[in-house]
């Protein structure tokens, strides 16, 4: 699922904002008092889990199915997914009245693939690894002439994703720091390029699970660092940083990592303060700040919380990890 398109600047982000106005919505911004003074610093929450499919995919994905032309786009488009970019390419694409194909890796959560399934999406399962799922990518667009739209290396969904910095950045210039889970880097790179253009005085901080901290070696040696097997609750954050991600974001941002502990105690805590129902792969940006409270301390802090689409029949085993926090 490779490209060729350029990599995206911020007047592709612009672009994007435009071209998604009439299909996402403009989330609001939360603030908690609670969470202020539990962490010593001035928190504002960009609420992606309140996007449609609840979470942020759903901009990139609508960009760049709203990219295509007519001829393209009525050959359908084809992503592999274990969950919310699946369901919003799905969406995206139901929108636009066009085929979409998500292959899916054996094992992903029920209720993303659920969520999926209803939006009309064709399902195509596979083995669960990275390479399975490029490989059955690849035979479903040759079958299909389906238009490839890779979760997070595609300019086009970078660009879109950056949007939700675009809002968060344009309501608050202030920002000392910005803080964003880091899976992929589809949202991560998006980022970049909105806070050097709007912000470059604000830190961009990037929130990596301890058991899937690719990002966090690639940072440390200058390459990319794949050789690893994701032990993490964070479902949304185990795949692998991209290479295009990677180079925009070299140099711009700082990882800082959080264990799975760590990460579920930040969940409750938006639960029980905000009242927001955000997953774990959200909620981890929030752990980050909680875990690392030196870089934080007495500054304005944007958190992005970037979805809310939690596996309710997981909750007693992930709840589990920190009882009472």
């Amino acid at each position: 699922m490779t490209t060729l398109i350029p990599t995206p600047t911020f007047d592709d982000v612009l672009a994007a904002a435009a071209r998604i106005a009439p299909y996402a919505h403009a989330t609001p911004v939360l603030r908690s008092r609670a969470l202020d003074a539990e962490s010593g610093a001035s928190l504002a929450f960009k609420a992606e889990h309140l996007q449609r499919i609840g979470a942020f995919k759903f901009r990139g994905a609508c960009n760049a199915v709203w990219s295509l032309d007519d001829a393209t786009a009525a050959r359908g488009v084809v992503t592999h997914s274990s969950g919310n970019h699946g369901a919003a390419l799905a969406l995206a694409a139901l929108g636009r009245d066009i085929p979409c194909h998500v292959v899916v890796p054996e094992g992903a959560v029920r209720a993303k693939l659920a969520a999926i399934e209803h939006y009309g999406a064709i399902l195509h399962r596979c083995a669960p690894t990275i390479a399975a799922r490029e490989a059955m990518c690849a035979q479903v667009q040759a079958d299909t002439g389906a238009s490839a739209i890779h979760p997070y290396t595609d300019p086009r969904v970078i660009a879109g994703q950056g949007t939700a910095a675009l809002e968060l950045l344009t309501a608050h210039p202030d920002l000392d720091a910005l803080v964003v889970p880091l899976g992929g880097g589809g949202l991560a790179a998006g980022t970049a390029l909105v806070v050097r253009a709007l912000a470059p005085r604000c830190k961009l901080y990037l929130a990596e699970p301890e058991g899937a901290a690719d990002g966090a070696r690639s940072f440390a040696s200058g390459v990319l660092d794949h050789d690893f097997v994701p032990e993490t609750v964070c479902d949304g954050l185990r795949g692998t940083l991209g290479a295009l991600n990677f180079e925009i974001l070299r140099g711009n941002a700082q990882v800082l990592t959080a264990d799975d502990a760590q990460t579920v105690a930040a969940m409750r805590l938006l639960w029980t303060r905000t009242k927001q129902l955000v997953e774990p792969s959200s909620a981890i940006a929030l752990a980050a700040v909680r875990a690392h409270r030196s870089h934080f301390q007495n500054r304005k802090i944007g958190i992005l919380l970037s979805g809310g689409n939690v596996d309710l029949d997981a909750l007693p085993t992930l709840f589990a990890l920190a009882p009472g926090a």
